[in-house]
């Protein structure tokens, strides 16, 4: 705890500095006193060996052990040997005093001084052991003038093992002890400078270490919150000050407005001229956006070729509007990248805070809807709008029921609207619908939970289920004889002509049910054929081959060009209702209408009207010779149960019908009608 605080406190070099320099010292003082200790160790073995040699060279060879034991006094000759040893010049002995076990003294070189032997000392050498002490020498005046060492041997008797009384042998000490003592003081130098230069080498290292940690983590505290590529901001970085201006508005009441920014169109540049292009058209935008931007606001990147404004302080819709408009027009001006020029747009969504969200999540979410709404329609940017919202929490509930109904076996269901030969009036086939009663909310709209299921991605399941009960309906009227032509269409969606096993599934299908291909008819979204021409043309060589017959739904609404009419493997094509509507009151739609017709006769289609729903209008679409018609003029689409009393109520008024449909007051809407 202590070692975190000082982390804290003073960072992570000031700490090592102060803990490692008391660490070392501990260790430096430790490994002084160990080596001083064994020094004086050492001095007193050698003291101890030499007072060894005395005792035996002037003791133990000169008096005979019977003075210990009897203590007869020793001769003088004797004497003046031990004598002559304590009076050698410059020799390290003092004196020599013998000891008998119960402490007489039996002779001394020094008797006047030592008439008391130290009793502890006395007894471990009557023991078997040396026993060393340092002594001082006290001067007059009180003061330690030098250091003897005292040292108690025991003499043993040869003729046992006792000890029989001890030597004491006096030596100096001083000079030894000097020398010890410069021993461990150059043992210290020594012991300090080295672990000085070690704490040197060791906190430059860690320094080093620590500024250079200091700069990665500042770097990647940084780059946490940049995107790498532009440096802007990341959604991190972006969110953090989304929550802040939040707070402050709510503080304030100001207003705070998020607009989200997708590049169009990006993924064909990436797709086409490589990531490096992508890269370089990425980091223009980035530029050109932050240049018309406020100072105040935050322009982000949220990751691909999607951007955020974040502006904190708006007056209202009206200034977010206008900014997203400023932001718009930077994409005027094509983008120079390398030895090309590139022109590309930008679709923008906005969301303001209080107006439209009450926190930071929902402000990002609605914004989000906002600019999808503007990709799909092409508007440049759009303010949110409720109506606009396709993930509201009401939506998000339908998906979960949509699941739920795909599994249940009384909630959705196939209706049949009948398809009119305009020349005879007669029944030629039908398009399978299909319906949905939710359990709480009644019937849901298909153009409420289609689009829903393309969107998730349920729109495979929803697609083999339509096909199951199709095929399975076209086996019960072939099995049952039915009279009308077996003529079904099936709609397919843009995202069915991208599954790999699409044809597969329907020709399991077919076989299954042993129903004739040709009895099958799948109606394709004109705007699915220009997403991805190569693969819609691939799925479409493959189900053709199966002998099922193919048609476009909806044309007059997409951007599908003669030349991809020409390569695709079509048998009908489908005209749509915005195209069929006005024939009775715009004579333009007429000519319209005709052409279409006429092109789709010259490649050898068949044509269907679609969304007829008055006489007139049927009359019309009859003298510009399209094929077939289908709506409410008619019938709408029925269930399974009542097709045949829908079919033969058809026929039975096809002569009645021919003949309101054939009348003079639609003559002048057709030019050059004869």
């Amino acid at each position: 705890m202590i070692v975190g605080l000082s982390m804290r406190r003073w960072g992570l070099t000031a700490t090592f500095a102060a803990v490692s320099l008391l660490a070392m010292a501990a260790v430096g003082t430790l490994l002084v006193l160990a080596i001083g200790n064994q020094a004086r160790e050492y001095a007193l073995d050698g003291a101890i060996r030499t007072a060894r040699a005395y005792m035996t060279a002037g003791v133990v060879d000169v008096a005979p052990v019977d003075n210990l034991t009897g203590r007869a006094e020793l001769r003088a000759r004797e004497r003046s040997e031990i004598q002559a040893l304590a009076d050698v010049p410059d020799d390290a002995l003092i004196a020599l005093r013998l000891w008998t076990v119960d402490s007489q003294l039996v002779f001394g070189t020094d008797s006047e001084r030592g008439r008391f032997p130290d009793g502890l000392r006395l007894d471990e050498a009557l023991a078997g052991q040396p026993a060393p002490a340092v002594v001082e020498v006290l001067g007059v005046d009180g003061r330690a003038e030098a250091r003897n060492l005292s040292v108690y041997l025991p003499v043993a008797d040869p003729k046992g093992d006792e000890a029989v009384g001890a030597v004491e042998v006096i030596l100096d000490y001083t000079q030894t002890e000097e020398t010890v003592q410069r021993a461990i003081t150059l043992v210290a130098v020594l012991v300090v400078g080295g672990l000085g230069l070690l704490w040197l080498l060791l906190f430059r290292t860690v320094s080093n270490a620590s500024r250079r940690l200091r700069h990665h983590a500042t770097e990647n505290a940084r780059l946490a919150l940049l995107d790498p590529l532009t440096s802007l901001p990341n959604r991190r970085l972006l969110s953090e000050r989304i929550d802040r201006a939040v707070v402050a508005a709510n503080r304030s009441g100001q207003s705070v407005a998020l607009l989200l920014l997708d590049v169009d169109g990006f993924k064909e540049v990436n797709d086409t001229l490589g990531h490096d292009f992508g890269d370089k058209l990425l980091i223009e935008v980035a530029t050109r956006v932050r240049a018309v931007a406020r100072e105040t606001d935050t322009v982000a990147r949220l990751g691909g070729d999607e951007f955020a404004i974040l502006m904190p302080t708006v007056a209202g819709v009206g200034e977010a509007a206008a900014s997203a408009g400023r932001i718009l027009a930077v994409f005027t001006e094509s983008f120079t990248l390398g030895d090309m020029s590139l022109q590309v747009d930008a679709s923008l969504g906005v969301a303001l805070l209080p107006e439209h969200a009450s926190d930071e999540m929902e402000l990002l979410r609605l914004a989000d809807v906002a600019m999808y709404a503007a990709k799909r329609a092409k508007l440049g940017f759009v303010v949110y709008t409720s109506e606009g919202d396709h993930h509201s929490a009401q939506r998000l509930t339908l998906i979960g029921d949509l699941r739920q109904a795909l599994s249940a076996e009384d909630q959705l269901a196939l209706c049949y609207q009948p398809k009119i030969n305009l020349h005879t009036g007669r029944v030629a086939g039908f398009e399978a619908l299909i319906r949905w009663r939710h359990p709480d909310h009644g019937p849901v709209s298909p153009g409420d939970f289609v689009p829903l299921a393309e969107q998730t991605g349920m729109i495979k399941e929803l697609t083999d289920w339509v096909l199951d009960y199709a095929v399975r309906q076209l086996a019960t009227w072939e099995r049952e004889g039915a009279t009308y032509p077996l003529d079904l269409a099936v709609n397919l969606s843009a995202r069915n002509l991208h599954e790999g096993d699409l044809a597969k599934r329907v020709g399991h299908l077919l076989q299954s049910a042993r129903v004739n291909p040709a009895s099958l008819e799948l109606e394709i979204t004109e705007s699915a054929i220009p997403a991805d021409a190569g693969r819609a043309q691939e799925a479409m060589a493959e189900l053709t081959e199966l002998g099922v017959r193919l048609a476009i739904d909806d044309f007059g609404i997409g951007n599908t060009s003669i030349g991809q009419l020409r390569r695709v493997p079509l048998r009908t094509l489908k005209i749509d209702r915005s195209l069929v509507s006005p024939l009775t009151t715009d004579p333009g739609s007429v000519v319209l209408a005709r052409a279409v017709i006429d092109l789709a006769h010259e490649f050898g289609l068949a044509t269907v009207a679609e969304g007829v729903e008055d006489a007139e209008t049927a009359a019309v679409l009859r003298d510009l010779d399209c094929d077939l018609a289908q709506g409410f003029l008619w019938s709408p689409a029925v269930p399974a149960s009542d097709v045949d009393e829908m079919v033969a109520r058809i026929n039975a008024q096809a002569d009645e019908v021919r003949t309101v449909t054939s009348g003079p007051s639609r003559r002048g809407l057709l030019p050059h009608s004869p």
